[in-house]
């Protein structure tokens, strides 16, 4: 049955990427945290990508659960929040088999969600761990340049930006972004009233994220 899936998901990825019918999803997730936060980050990123690098992808999200099996019709999903994250191993199963499938999962700490994130993804990989990106990684080199790696978008506690993944095969599969916030720099003006170069910046590697995805 799981084999079965993950074909079903490879075909209908291929057929969302080759007929332009293109569709990312925000991944609802259990354990009381707020899974829903920055809520015109993800529309404005996909804005930003259908002008900008000519994608066509649904300009309004949908939302998926992290158990479903409606996961493998979206070759890319969106995760952040600030607090608490839990996964039943039901549902870690699942996201383990879509990433291994083809799907690609980025997950944007809003601060305070990477102690119990760690803590989760054991669950869906308990062969692998998160491996920090070096700036030459071709993340950062898509249509827009970013020599130093991650950009910074808001200070928290003052650390540096990182980017973590996990691969399978030499292909990232998964992409954590930390002390950083790139969903802050994709919400409205208003929000954050954060400068209009820092939210180009913001808006820019969401662009090169999405392009990565959907190139490889």
């Amino acid at each position: 049955m799981k084999q079965l899936v993950a074909i079903i998901f490879i075909f209908n990825f291929y057929i969302a990427t080759t007929l332009h019918a293109q569709e990312i999803a925000i991944l609802k997730y259990g354990g009381g945290g707020d899974w829903y936060a920055n809520p015109t980050a993800l529309p404005n990123l996909i804005k930003y990508c259908n002008q900008q690098l000519r994608t066509t992808i649904d300009p309004k999200p949908k939302t998926v659960e992290v158990g479903s099996p409606n996961i493998f019709q979206y070759p890319f999903l969106h995760m952040t929040g600030h607090g608490n994250i839990f996964f039943t191993q039901e549902e870690a199963e699942n996201l383990r088999t879509y990433l291994l499938a083809g799907g690609f999962l980025h997950i944007d700490d809003n601060y305070g969600m990477e102690p119990y994130l760690r803590k989760e993804l054991a669950k869906v990989f308990p062969d692998k761990e998160l491996t920090e990106l070096g700036a030459d990684h071709p993340i950062f080199r898509q249509q827009f340049q970013f020599p130093k790696g991650l950009p910074k978008i808001h200070e928290h506690d003052g650390k540096r930006p990182q980017a973590f993944g996990i691969f399978d095969q030499n292909r990232l599969i998964l992409l954590f972004t930390f002390e950083s916030d790139l969903g802050d720099g994709w919400e409205d003006p208003e929000v954050h009233n954060d400068p209009k170069e820092v939210r180009l910046k913001a808006l820019q590697m969401g662009a090169n994220i999405i392009s990565y995805v959907f190139k490889s």
